[in-house]
């Protein structure tokens, strides 16, 4: 896998796995222009790859059917064929093609994002928030990523005009991720 950069020595080398349920997939979206409307995927997987040489790699997939913006309708909605076609898109996914390590904290990761069959390059601007042992033994590390993406690339060009001119649904989507994966 091409990947590049040693980790920072808190990383050990070996697998990282997302745990979901101290994690978070978000997003955010621009609704009329006007305000932000803001969801997440309940269920997804993720994994951190350390190698021996210190090299990082990442990968991650979120079941598209999960998606939640706390309004029953919309959901419906951004399952059905006019966004994510969760019956024949069941996942998005993500792995990495590199990642740069700029400080002690601070990684710039590289990757291919694919939504509904149409794969991009994406930069997330990551930072770890550090390396703990939870009160079971399990070795933690912390990480925040963003990255913003514009989803028409990605075939989400559903859209409503508006009276003034404007547009129901923005075009940018900001995706945010606060992520803790346990040392495998």
């Amino acid at each position: 896998m091409p990947t590049q950069t040693t980790a920072a020595p808190a990383l050990a080398q070996g697998t990282w796995n997302v745990d979901p349920s101290h994690s978070s997939v978000e997003f955010q979206v621009k609704h009329m222009g006007i305000a932000t409307v803001k969801g997440f995927f309940s269920e997804f997987a993720g994994s951190l790859e350390v190698a021996e040489d210190g090299s990082l790699s990442a990968r991650g997939t979120v079941d598209t059917a999960s998606i939640n913006t706390r309004n029953a309708q919309r959901d419906e909605h951004l399952r059905s064929p006019d966004f994510f076609d969760v019956e024949n898109n069941p996942q998005i996914a993500f792995e990495s093609s590199a990642i740069e390590q700029l400080d002690e904290e601070t990684y710039r990761i590289t990757g291919r994002l694919t939504i509904r069959g149409e794969t991009r390059e994406i930069v997330l601007d990551a930072v770890t928030q550090g390396v703990e042992i939870d009160p079971w033994g399990n070795t933690r590390v912390g990480l925040e990523a963003v990255a913003q993406i514009d989803r028409h690339e990605y075939g989400l060009t559903w859209n409503q005009a508006l009276e003034s001119g404007g547009v129901l649904v923005g075009r940018k989507v900001k995706v945010l991720l606060d992520i803790s994966a346990v040392k495998a």
